[in-house]
């Protein structure tokens, strides 16, 4: 799989530039959408997409348990960039302590898909 990988005109999916897990990916709307504050009910299709192309790459990589596995966004103000980016993180059971930190479960600056 080439990095980038354009997934389709909608969808792009590179590698995080500093991963917190052996699979740390990015996965990037091609439209504008700002963050994950911005949502509403008609990105629900577009989110789902996103969720679906992570898990495709993840099984590309061979990563095939899913319950050690994290999707998910960075709430404002603590996204270092103001574009929507799923991030794809695998095995969360291998990620260090500050990693597990940043992406932590039930955390109100990481938002869980």
């Amino acid at each position: 799989l080439l990095w980038p990988a354009l997934i389709d005109e909608d969808i792009c999916c590179f590698r995080d530039i500093k991963p917190a897990a052996p699979h740390h990916y990015l996965v990037v709307p091609t439209k504008h959408v700002g963050n994950c504050k911005s949502l509403n009910i008609q990105h629900v299709p577009l989110v789902k997409q996103m969720v679906d192309v992570g898990k495709d790459v993840l099984q590309k990589h061979n990563v095939t348990d899913l319950a050690d596995v994290r999707f998910g966004f960075h709430w404002p103000p603590f996204c270092s960039v103001s574009h929507l980016h799923l991030h794809v993180l695998a095995p969360v059971s291998q990620m260090g302590f500050m990693s597990r930190l940043i992406y932590r479960l039930n955390a109100y600056w990481f938002i869980l898909i």
